[in-house]
């Protein structure tokens, strides 16, 4: 994809079917913000939280992710890894660490592949323009690689308080 969002007049690909809470999380290889290889499977033994977010620097982006800035010591404490996933490059996510002084890994998925096998890359509708790009979604997966929880309807405000809340009884 050549750039985080593609005007599109067609029905997006095929979809797989919809993950849901009990299945092995996909695995995947993807670059973070220096380049740096972050592999799924290695982080078997941790509870990871992985959010897929439509775009660096802005509105909504911009909130959900200060929200995880904000609360990070206490995924921490907890030993709870969190990354972040968009079709944004390196260099964009380097910004948007740097501006927002993000403690946690960003990785790029610029091709939707890793967001499509979640099931949070498709059709999207802004101001009568369709196109394709990165639902806001949140996959809560458990130290043996399974999905605990899936969030589709995300309030960007105030998801990294109900995470964590639900974190505390799975």
């Amino acid at each position: 994809m050549s750039s985080p969002l593609r005007e599109s007049s067609l029905p997006s690909e095929a979809t797989p079917e919809p993950l849901a809470p009990g299945q092995v999380a996909p695995d995947f290889t993807l670059n973070d913000a220096q380049g740096q290889s972050v592999n799924l499977s290695h982080l078997r033994g941790r509870w990871v939280v992985l959010y897929f977010y439509p775009r660096d620097n802005t509105p909504g982006c911009t909130k959900e992710a200060c929200g995880f800035r904000d609360r990070h010591s206490e995924f921490l404490a907890q030993d709870i890894c969190v990354l972040g996933v968009s079709a944004d490059d390196g260099k964009a996510h380097q910004k948007f660490v740097k501006k927002f002084d993000l403690p946690f890994t960003l990785l790029s998925d610029p091709d939707g592949a890793i967001a499509t096998a979640y099931g949070s890359y498709g059709l999207k509708k802004f101001m009568g323009k369709t196109y394709e790009g990165v639902y806001r979604h949140t996959f809560i997966i458990d130290p043996n690689g399974l999905i605990a929880k899936i969030y589709r309807k995300v309030k960007p405000e105030t998801h990294a308080a109900e995470v964590l809340e639900d974190l505390a009884n799975l």
